[in-house]
């Protein structure tokens, strides 16, 4: 009974050794599947890894996307300049491109690039000046003095207007130049000797900025006012100020 009872216990013991090694197996295939399951999470290490590489990649693209921006910047930048310099030339045109006396010897103005005026002249009764200003982009080139007339506005025939005197001997420079937003001007004296028997149906002057390069039909007619008498008038050369264009006015004696 007793070596029964012995196997029994060395079987049952067996048995439990049996089972304990199942387990330890089981918790071993248990390890290796964690270790299995731990291989993606692994991978994932490096999936996460890569995120600094593309955070490297993005450093890269925004590096080279810096670049390219530096690249944009630079270029729109440097397009920018260039736009902004050729604006600043274009500003610069329009107060003064090219403002050198020789390119206005070589380029004579135009009509649309000039503004005319023409007012009395404070302080005299017989005098008015004829202000031509240079609105264009450039310089340009006047002729001496404008090209001048006086007669009556509803008259059919104008030929017989009135031309006044110039200064005469003329020589020099091939134009009176005018810088960009400048004037020239000159100063015409109806009637320089105040002479009570002056001619009293003219009411109109007519002014062609330059007579040398500009057509007649170009010409400007300036109203006078109903008590101007005109007799002998005289007309002086462009100049840059009131004062020397009368100066030069004085000094008229010669046919236009």
């Amino acid at each position: 009974m007793r070596t029964i009872r012995n196997r029994k216990r060395t079987a049952t013991i067996g048995a439990a050794v049996t089972a304990a090694l199942a387990l330890a197996l089981t918790a071993c295939n248990g390890d290796d599947s964690g270790t299995k399951s731990a291989g993606p999470a692994s991978n994932s290490a490096p999936a996460a890894a890569s995120q600094p590489a593309d955070t490297a990649g993005s450093s890269d693209t925004s590096g080279s996307g810096k670049s390219a921006d530096t690249a944009t910047s630079g270029g729109g930048s440097t397009e920018a300049v260039n736009s902004s310099t050729d604006k600043s030339k274009g500003s610069t045109a329009k107060t003064g491109g090219n403002v050198s006396d020789s390119y206005a010897y070589k380029h004579p103005c135009k009509s649309a690039d000039l503004s005319v005026r023409v007012y009395a002249r404070q302080g005299s009764a017989t005098q008015h000046v004829i202000e031509v200003n240079n609105t264009g982009a450039n310089a340009c080139g006047l002729s001496y003095f404008p090209l001048t007339s006086l007669g009556a506005a509803n008259a059919k025939d104008h030929s017989g207007d009135i031309r006044p005197l110039v200064p005469g001997g003329l020589g020099g420079a091939p134009a009176y130049p005018v810088k960009p937003k400048t004037a020239a001007i000159a100063v015409i004296d109806l009637n320089p000797s105040g002479a009570s028997g002056a001619l009293n149906w003219i009411n109109e002057l007519n002014v062609l900025a330059d007579g040398d390069h500009m057509p007649n039909a170009e010409t400007l007619n300036f109203p006078l006012g109903p008590d101007v008498k005109v007799l002998d008038p005289k007309l002086g050369l462009y100049r840059g100020t009131i004062a020397d264009a009368v100066s030069s006015m004085k000094q008229a004696d010669t046919k236009s």
